[in-house]
């Protein structure tokens, strides 16, 4: 079986959950590319507020856990992405810091390449 529909990964993006303010930061830089399967990871103990807008909340990841938007699922894969240029916001309190434990909200984000 031959595959001609390719992915890859934009680089991976975070924030250390100990300097979250209670404001909204940006979670690295706008995506690069239109987004298939988006994942955020919270390593930290905080609970955390998703935006895309940075004013509108979306979503939420509780501490120690991840959502995962899966958009190129179902019959018309490859149809919907988020799309390029989206940036995503995290708002939290700051999780404690507890020695050598990562505390770091990570975005993952896979793309299709141009074939």
């Amino acid at each position: 079986m031959s595959y001609t529909t390719r992915i890859a990964w934009e680089a991976l993006r975070f924030v250390d959950g100990t300097a979250l303010t209670g404001s909204y930061q940006t979670l690295g830089g706008p995506l690069l590319n239109p987004s298939y399967i988006c994942k955020i990871v919270n390593n930290s103990t905080a609970l955390v507020t998703v935006s895309i807008n940075g004013t509108t909340d979306i979503d939420v990841v509780p501490g120690n856990s991840f959502w995962l938007y899966d958009e190129g699922k179902g019959s018309d894969a490859y149809k919907i992405a988020l799309p390029q240029g989206t940036q995503f916001y995290i708002k939290g309190t700051a999780a404690p810091v507890i020695p050598g434990v990562s505390q770091n909200i990570y975005l993952v984000t896979q793309y299709i390449l141009a074939q």
